[in-house]
């Protein structure tokens, strides 16, 4: 596995293949792995990358900033980009994936060469959701037992035992520093219930101008009207109804999160590998 500094961050990540590059973000607060199958999939064609984002996976923990976290991700995968010479790239993902991708898109778009998504994130009870889950648990945490209990949650222990460095890191943090980032950080997911996608408006997202194609989501965090709200105003998209249905879901979520990774990566490589092949005949043409 290989690092790279990021922004003061130490990231892990891993490349695969040759050919045109992709990144791959994760969803949720996943590290890379959860993005091996759809990356392996995507052979023999591409260069393909997939890593840990700060405070995900192996990588190390760094609570700090103005910026909301999902920007600071946005950041650090635009300065991954330009610090490996791959740019522009085409980035893929799905949920907080998507988000990044898309915030890299509006933040970063010299960077960007198409976007591949699914799972697109919006609506109040994703809000409401994942601003608990994202934050609100680990500043209760701090609140009831200061750095001692935060270090203890199931998802830091994770963290720990992944990255031994990252438990001295986050007991060094003074609690009342680390409550008051995690709670602005928390305020993205709270102020953005109302936005067509969490994370973007509408005038920022109509100006990311590069090829997309959209996979829709069906549940209540992946909502099919988000995905279609953000076909609507992307200049350049291209919409596929869900591929998988809200029972299938529903099983696939209550299993290992390997099945569901591994499922993902079946219905979304092939709709991907299309939409790449698509665009490059496309280009031929045109040079033609």
């Amino acid at each position: 596995m290989a690092t790279i500094v990021v922004n003061s961050c130490t990231l892990h990540f891993q490349e695969m293949g040759s050919g045109l590059p992709i990144v791959f973000t994760p969803g949720g607060r996943g590290a890379m792995n959860i993005m091996r199958p759809v990356a392996e999939a995507m052979a023999p064609d591409y260069r393909r990358f997939i890593y840990d984002r700060r405070n995900c996976g192996a990588s190390d923990i760094t609570i700090s900033g103005e910026e909301s976290e999902q920007e600071i991700w946005a950041d650090d995968l635009a300065q991954f980009i330009k610090q490996l010479d791959i740019g522009p790239a085409y980035l893929g993902g799905w949920s907080a994936g998507c988000r990044v991708s898309l915030l890299t898109a509006i933040r970063h778009p010299e960077l960007v060469r198409g976007l591949l998504l699914g799972w697109v994130t919006g609506g109040a009870v994703a809000a409401e959701r994942l601003a608990y889950q994202y934050y609100g648990q680990f500043i209760e945490a701090a609140q009831t037992g200061g750095m001692a209990a935060v270090v203890t949650t199931p998802y830091f222990t994770e963290r720990i035992t992944e990255n031994s460095a990252n438990r001295e890191r986050l007991l060094s943090m003074d609690v009342q520093e680390f409550i008051r980032v995690m709670s602005r950080w928390r305020m993205f997911f709270t102020e953005g219930a109302d936005l067509p996608v969490i994370g973007a408006t509408e005038e920022e997202l109509a100006s990311i101008q590069v090829p997309t194609v959209i996979i829709a989501g069906d549940d209540d965090i992946h909502t099919l009207p988000a995905a279609q709200a953000l076909h609507r105003i992307l200049p350049n998209a291209q919409f596929h109804s869900p591929v998988i249905q809200r029972d299938e879901w529903d099983r696939l979520w209550e299993g290992p999160p390997e099945a569901l990774a591994q499922a993902r990566a079946e219905r979304a490589a092939p709709i991907f590998k299309e939409f790449l092949q698509q665009l490059t005949m496309g280009q031929r043409v045109a040079e033609s």
